[in-house]
């Protein structure tokens, strides 16, 4: 009788090919969100500083509501009225609850344009929302 395995041992590889797919969509992934970030600080915006502004640390989706000093809003490089305004929030909200939203004023915009853009968010149940400064100089 013969009592000895006839089985090989195989060695454990480690698969290489799907490791790089995955490092190339989350490459692909960054430079992505980076483009996307850069745009936003394209307009021409002056903000209002403070002593404790510092640059915030950006969330996965948050979106910029640029208000100008004349009172109109700009988001991703597009100009929305009060009405287009509130479609897009609204629309965000149902796709994405608990959207992040961050309101960049110019140093000149009156209050009023402020409450709106505030007002409009409240309508649609948009409450993650901060306030961007630039640092004291």
């Amino acid at each position: 009788m013969n009592f000895r395995r006839r089985t090989t041992e195989s060695r454990a590889g480690f698969p290489m090919a799907p490791m790089i797919d995955v490092v190339f969509i989350l490459l692909s992934f960054f430079i992505a969100t980076q483009l996307y970030a850069r745009w936003e600080k394209e307009i021409d915006i002056q903000l209002p500083t403070a002593e404790t502004g510092r640059p915030p640390e950006r969330l996965p989706g948050e979106i910029v509501l640029n208000v100008m000093d004349d009172g109109h809003v700009v988001v991703n490089r597009q100009r929305h009225d009060t009405a287009g305004l509130r479609n897009l929030l609204g629309r965000l909200v149902e796709v994405f609850p608990g959207q992040p939203v961050v309101v960049r004023a110019d140093r000149r915009t009156a209050y009023e344009h402020i409450v709106n853009v505030l007002d409009l968010c409240r309508q649609a149940d948009i409450w993650n929302i901060s306030f961007a400064t630039a640092a004291a100089d």
